[in-house]
């Protein structure tokens, strides 16, 4: 379960990630930028939780 979590929210983080580099001086890559860090954080935790 850890490696799907983290899978799915690593995606979420690589959406992020695009916003960001699509929105580049506006304010859609600071929304991009967080989501991307908040996601890639969550998959970091969704690992260390739920690894067997």
């Amino acid at each position: 379960m850890g490696v799907g979590l983290a899978l799915a929210l690593g995606a979420v983080a690589a959406i992020g990630a695009i916003l960001m580099f699509i929105g580049a001086p506006d304010m859609t890559a600071a929304w991009g930028f967080a989501a991307a860090m908040i996601f890639s954080a969550l998959a970091v935790v969704g690992i260390h939780i739920y690894w067997d």
